[in-house]
């Protein structure tokens, strides 16, 4: 599961919409009824369990990747508008159309979330991977060789913005400590993602020239380790 490195399509749709990194949201507790889950009640939490019950910007959200503000977002926009995002941005998977999907609870490839993220790379183009670049006979003349594929997912506006809100990641939010502090200073974007129960971990970051991603994790999901 993606976890919080989801939340950037969220966002793309909310952008899409009419919102602005500046749009203002209150971080309070937030339920949302078995009616509209179609299953039992859900009570999304922040990453600490606290509210800071104050309101917040997009921007900020982003920042520090508040749940309840994610949610919230996710909601207005719609459910079906964050499907439509998440398939744009490449990913194939099993994405219910349920409020949980807010927070990451879709099956992905880590291969398909990075390549999603070439999006901000590129201002609104994703780029589709490339396991094999050429082909050559044994005088290296090059009898196959791969295009790149580019396929618009946000208009350059929108991408730029949120592109912009992704670098706030680094130099003010949860990818600070173990980027931007660590050494890593050329200008970048980036996303964490952690599940419940410590199960997944995630950073996937962009330069104006790769993207790259981490993912930390099992292949039968089982708790890693307390603050993984």
């Amino acid at each position: 599961q993606p976890g919080s490195s989801f939340k950037p399509f969220i966002y793309s749709a909310a952008l899409e919409k009419g919102y602005t990194p500046a749009s203002i949201i209150p971080d309070e507790p937030i339920v949302i009824s078995a009616a509209e889950t179609g299953s039992q009640a859900w009570e999304p939490k922040n990453y600490d369990n606290k509210f800071t019950n104050e309101t917040m910007t997009f921007r900020q959200a982003i920042w520090q990747s508040t749940n309840t503000i994610a949610a919230k977002v996710g909601l207005k926009v719609g459910v079906n508008a964050v499907y439509d995002a998440a398939r744009r941005f490449g990913i194939t998977g099993r994405v219910a159309r349920v409020p949980a999907m807010m927070l990451g609870s879709a099956d992905v490839r880590p291969i398909e979330m990075i390549a999603a993220y070439s999006t901000f790379a590129n201002l609104g183009e994703r780029v589709t991977p490339i396991a094999i670049l050429r082909v050559e006979d044994r005088n290296g003349k090059i009898v196959y060789q791969e295009k790149p594929k580019r396929t618009r997912v946000l208009d350059e506006g929108t991408a730029f913005t949120l592109t912009t809100a992704l670098r706030g990641v680094v130099t003010n939010g949860t990818g600070n400590a173990s980027v931007y502090r660590a050494g890593f200073t050329i200008p970048s974007g980036g996303k964490t993602g952690t599940t419940n129960d410590y199960t997944d971990v995630w950073y996937i970051g962009f330069t104006k020239d790769v993207v790259a991603g981490v993912w930390i994790g099992f292949d039968a999901p089982q708790w890693i380790m307390p603050g993984a």
